[in-house]
């Protein structure tokens, strides 16, 4: 067995305390063996964590992480005009290779902040589970299904893509990528293809993912033509499971977050998109105190934009007071509990705690940044001071993915080049 041993630092445990200990992993499982007092317990290898916090690895549920090739290409508008008149016509023009640099490069800049898991929906799928495995991070991922507005055979094919990817990739790179069916949301997929797929998603065994009350225009049209709320829909689809998970779930009503509750569907909370594209504000602390699993995503750099998960963490602890006009809510330790506990749940991943038995997804932070003096309180830091710059080691699946904030997986110089050439080229032809 080959052991690496994180030692030195103090460790934040699932309770929301921090106290010294060393945390002792198994590189081969790719799990935690202990986490223990100082010199308690030894390693092969030993991964210095003096003068530094130790996390458990953050976790993106819900991203397009190709889409860092978008970055401040199409900013300051609301969504429906943002994705029309700005996103779709270039992804239109989208090829493999270009989802592959912009993955890459995303990947680069997550593990770089601590997170060592995401959850993506998008295109050329087989790319980004290419990038996972060599990169050695944790994903879930699913093509995007999209049936409104194209011809029939054009949908059923994109349909029988999702599935076909889900089966093909579900355990890929020994089990740190695992899949899930997306429909893209309940507004750009028709009624006849959730019956005709989503019965085959379940009998794979697939979660399901899809986008929901987004905005109220994607709300205000099912409640005219069908006379009731988004989500009750979905759940008459047979949407709404234990292993279904949604994104944003901004306008969401009191009916919806109890139906939300009674079914174990887990929501993804995107913060600085739901800001940036002026969607609303989700009302977190109501879907928390009603039982519903939350947890916390970056959406795409497109609309973000970036992929710190910190910044979202601290918008998340921001924005949730705001919506319940409540300072108290949406605390400290909640609010890292989203980026963490909340996110793996959601994805169904075995991640986001520092506990014997648990994936070995960590990040070590340093501590002596002007913006993390004094130490009054390290999770009120976690969630309101701390940047992704913060972090000094990104370790996932037992593997070491950054040291002394130097990637051992991805050549950082070429990935950002290649992103740089392939966005280019991808606008240039859009713009054709």
């Amino acid at each position: 067995m080959s052991d690496l041993l994180v030692s030195g630092g103090r460790v934040l445990r699932p309770s929301g305390t921090v106290e010294r200990a060393d945390v002792l992993l198994d590189q081969d499982a790719g799990s935690i063996t202990a986490v223990d007092e100082p010199g308690a317990v030894a390693g092969a290898d030993e991964l210095d964590a003096a003068g530094g916090l130790v996390i458990p690895g953050l976790v993106n549920a819900h991203t397009h992480v190709a889409m860092t090739l978008f970055r401040g290409a199409a900013d300051d508008k609301p969504l429906d005009a943002w994705l029309q008149e700005d996103i779709w016509p270039v992804e239109a023009e989208l090829r493999a290779e270009d989802v592959a640099a912009g993955t890459r490069l995303g990947v680069a800049e997550m593990v770089r902040s601590g997170t060592t898991a995401f959850g993506d929906m998008y295109f050329f799928m087989d790319e980004v589970a290419a990038v996972a495995a060599e990169t050695g991070v944790r994903a879930r991922l699913g093509h995007g299904c999209i049936s409104v507005g194209r011809p029939e055979t054009e949908a059923v094919a994109d349909f029988e893509e999702g599935l076909d990817f889900a089966r093909e990739y579900d355990g890929h790179a020994d089990g740190r990528v695992r899949t899930m069916f997306t429909p893209h949301s309940l507004t750009t997929v028709d009624e006849a293809h959730f019956e005709t797929f989503l019965p085959r998603a379940r009998e794979a065994d697939l979660p399901v993912h899809f986008h929901a009350n987004e905005t109220t225009d994607e709300v205000d049209p099912i409640l005219e033509e069908r006379g009731q709320r988004p989500l009750a829909w979905a759940d008459d689809l047979g949407l709404l499971a234990e292993d279904s998970f949604v994104a944003h779930g901004v306008h969401v009503d009191e009916t919806e977050i109890d139906r939300l509750a009674e079914r174990g569907t887990a929501v993804v909370h995107c913060p600085a998109s739901n800001m940036k594209l002026a969607s609303g504000m989700a009302p977190v602390q109501e879907l928390l105190d009603a039982g519903v699993t939350v947890g916390l995503g970056t959406d795409g750099a497109a609309s973000n934009n970036d992929l710190d998960m910190f910044d979202e963490v601290r918008d998340a602890a921001m924005l949730g007071k705001l919506a319940a006009d409540d300072a108290s809510a949406v605390d400290a330790h909640t609010a890292v509990r989203l980026a963490t506990e909340g996110s793996a749940a959601a994805l169904g991943v075995d991640s986001g705690r520092l506990e014997a038995g648990a994936n070995a997804d960590l990040a070590v932070l340093d501590l002596d940044a002007p913006h993390l003096t004094p130490q009054h309180d390290l999770v009120s830091h976690l969630a309101y001071a701390a940047s992704g710059s913060d972090v000094r080691h990104t370790v996932c699946d037992g593997q070491v993915l950054m040291r002394d904030r130097e990637l051992t997986t991805i050549d950082l110089d070429a990935a950002r080049q290649a992103a740089e050439q392939q966005a280019r080229a991808l606008f240039e032809r859009a713009a054709d």
